[in-house]
């Protein structure tokens, strides 16, 4: 069953059976940007016109009922380090790169009312949410983040924070697919023999077709997260023209989605 509901032109959300969560990815549609990076980009870091992004942040701003001055965005490395976020950093990466929580692709808390944010355009969005210890959190993974353990880095983050990986819900977001995403050696290198199976095929040119989707949904498993407790999205951002950027398809010159996870008072 796909996690992902719509909530209106501009948003997705996860998540939907918790009414304490507000969590979700935007979509390309309704907001300022012209092309290539039409029209809803919310990334400052794609030489987009910077006025027309604040302002795309505002609208998403609004529908959330969360002002910009309560969101914390990290600088994304396509690393796996994770910072604890409070309120005491609201306002990081909201209105600039530079103010962005530097070296970072993974956020959590157990504040209320911060928005935890993150950037994509086929890289994977993971939301964490654990109701018994009442801890959110919210990661990025391209390749590197995800054959790095990203996933199990998140789980591990919690766990150190008091949370019992049995109670984590996860969320694995829209990204590109298996079908579209096709990798050489040197990135099948990088991952474990025992997951291989699980996530990759041999295509006829020699190459692999990778699926990050699976390769984190089976890290989150290993590492003690229930299956059941683990939704997966079914959406491809590389089919999606429409609805969303895809770095890959549109070769490199596109916008990005923001992924966000708010723990509501």
């Amino acid at each position: 069953m796909e996690p992902f509901k719509q909530k209106s032109i501009r948003q997705y959300r996860c998540f939907d059976s918790y009414t304490n969560i507000t969590a979700g990815l935007t979509t390309r549609n309704g907001g300022h940007s012209e092309p290539p990076f039409d029209t809803l980009n919310m990334g400052l870091h794609v030489s987009d016109d910077s006025e027309k992004v604040i302002r795309n942040r505002n609208r998403l701003a609004e529908e959330l009922d969360l002002s910009m001055k309560q969101w914390i965005i990290g600088e994304q490395v396509h690393g796996t380090k994770i910072q604890v976020v409070d309120r005491s950093m609201t306002g990081s990466g909201a209105l600039s790169l530079d103010s962005a929580v530097q070296g970072v692709d993974g956020l959590i808390t157990n504040e209320t009312d911060l928005v935890l944010g993150a950037f994509y355009a086929d890289c994977v969005p993971l939301y964490f949410y654990d109701p018994v210890a009442e801890w959110v959190g919210i990661a990025h993974a391209g390749w590197k983040g995800t054959v790095n353990g990203m996933a199990a880095e998140m789980v591990n983050a919690l766990r150190e924070k008091g949370c019992h990986p049995k109670n984590i819900q996860a969320v694995v977001g829209p990204s590109i697919s298996q079908r579209h995403y096709e990798v050489d050696q040197k990135v099948m290198d990088h991952i474990p023999d025992p997951y291989k199976q699980v996530c990759a095929e041999k295509n006829a040119a020699g190459k692999y077709q990778l699926d990050l989707k699976a390769l984190h949904k089976k890290i989150m498993i290993e590492n003690g997260v229930p299956e059941g407790n683990i939704q997966v999205s079914g959406a491809c951002t590389y089919e999606e023209k429409t609805l969303f950027y895809s770095h890959r398809r549109d070769q490199g010159k596109t916008g990005r989605m923001l992924g966000f996870i708010a723990l509501r008072a």
